[in-house]
């Protein structure tokens, strides 16, 4: 990987309307071009699997998906398939028997724009890996079935607070059952038959909480598939949207967004403070050329330019050159106050901030708050349930405190050591590339500025 020639990942934007295969081949093929962009360290599987430290973690993947990009559903719906079908294969053989695997008549799979799926067999499916996968680096080690991943998998979700309306989880697969023209009920008789229907509430029907964003022809397919069984292969075209989408749209974004370590108000203040040294060092050149004095006074110009260039273009690309300097980042917004924190925890403000200095992100995330039981919880732990309510979190209690907080403490807000290598290798080389562009720049215009002759006029 050239140091000055490295790019970070391209964003992807988003597609207008419902996900299908089509759009996220799409996703795919446009991550294939940039896939060098991202190392084998912070692959996709690296990252669902918990195996990347902070800030390309697990935990710091749904963080962004619910705060950032908001689409932390899909991540939700992948890590609950996984370990939904590494449990419905430890089965006993005869219960197994009980929801055959589906394959899709011809008249029920989507058409037009989304793509048919080829027949399903009764084959286990390999873990983590559809057809659309996007492979980083061909030696990276295929994903490990979900029994493996980390323990935040196996997490009891809460029972409380599961759909924002009153309605029951049998009137919601009910409702989404009619509107997709179904009409005679499920099988309750196969396995985790109760589970599934909690599933289609939370994430199949219309206006659940965490929704996923399927066609009509995908939601009537995957329905008509689950009345059929609660085998893992009914959720095969909803996986291969869900896991494409994942894979090429939000994990090269995120692995983008990680690499920045200023936060958006920091970035803006050095990108200006760059652009303001520029502006000084031109000032100086012309007042100096209008004067009589030597025209090596001029050199004085080269720091001001060639600081200005150097923290702009390195702004310009989501990083602040002096944060760097101690391989930091900016904390986010929702890490400043402890995340999820009582409203008695918020009483003083300089107390909250200062309990994230020095820490390392680890520390930073294990913060958590006394719940009225005795026990502890932070809102970021509820993101990682299967089961709850949907992914909103103007309810937060960070999000009034954090608009309330002064321009100057957001600009200088506390910072956190990157644990991540790889990460910090990406920055390093982004970091050397803005030094070497502001000094081709910077010497010529220096050049340029030392060798025009003296006007005399001041």
């Amino acid at each position: 990987m050239s140091v000055l020639f490295y790019r970070r990942p391209d964003y992807v934007a988003k597609l207008p309307g419902p996900m299908n295969l089509s759009q996220c081949q799409i996703y795919v093929d446009r991550t294939q071009k940039h896939r060098k962009a991202i190392p084998a360290e912070l692959s996709f599987e690296n990252v669902v699997q918990n195996r990347a430290l902070p800030p390309c973690t697990l935990q710091d993947f749904m963080d962004y998906l619910v705060y950032v990009s908001h689409d932390a559903e899909n991540l939700q719906f992948w890590i609950w398939l996984q370990r939904y079908t590494a449990k419905f294969y430890a089965l006993p053989p005869s219960e197994q028997a009980l929801s055959p695997p589906y394959s899709a008549p011809e008249a029920i799979q989507p058409t037009g724009n989304e793509v048919s799926q080829p027949p399903r067999t009764t084959e286990k499916p390999r873990f983590g890996v559809s057809e659309y996968e996007v492979n980083f680096d061909q030696q990276e080690p295929p994903m490990t079935p979900a029994g493996a991943m980390s323990p935040q998998f196996d997490k009891q979700s809460f029972l409380s607070g599961i759909a924002t309306t009153n309605r029951s989880v049998v009137d919601s697969v009910e409702d989404a059952n009619a509107q997709a023209g179904l009409k005679w009920q499920s099988f309750t008789i196969q396995p985790f038959r109760a589970e599934i229907n909690r599933v289609i509430s939370h994430y199949i029907a219309p206006n659940s909480p965490r929704e996923l964003n399927l066609s009509h022809k995908t939601r009537s397919a995957v329905l008509h598939a689950l009345q059929h069984t609660t085998h893992p292969s009914a959720f095969a075209l909803v996986h291969d949207i869900v896991e494409g989408t994942l894979r090429g749209q939000s994990h090269p974004n995120f692995i983008r967004w990680s690499i920045c370590n200023g936060n958006k108000p920091r970035v803006l203040f050095v990108r200006n403070s760059g652009i303001a040294h520029i502006v000084a060092g031109v000032i100086l050149a012309i007042f100096l050329i209008c004067s009589a004095a030597s025209r090596w006074w001029r050199l004085w110009c080269f720091p001001l330019l060639f600081v200005g260039f150097d923290i702009g273009i390195a702004a310009y690309k989501g990083l602040c050159v002096i944060i760097h300097t101690g391989h930091s980042r900016a904390l986010r917004p929702w890490e400043q106050y402890g995340d999820g924190a009582s409203l008695n925890s918020f009483d003083n403000h300089d107390e909250d901030e200062e309990a994230t200095v020095g820490s390392s992100t680890d520390e930073v995330y294990s913060m958590s708050t006394p719940r009225k039981d005795g026990g502890k919880t932070t809102s970021r732990g509820i993101s990682m349930d299967t089961f709850g309510t949907s992914n909103a979190f103007d309810h937060e209690l960070w999000v009034d405190k954090y608009k309330k907080k002064p321009l100057l403490r957001r600009i200088f807000t506390k910072t956190v050591w990157i644990q991540n290598e790889t990460v910090r290798l990406l920055q390093d080389r982004i970091v050397m590339q803005s030094h070497v562009l502001a000094a081709l720049v910077t010497v010529p215009l220096t050049t340029l500025i030392v060798a025009l002759p003296q006007t005399g006029v001041l």
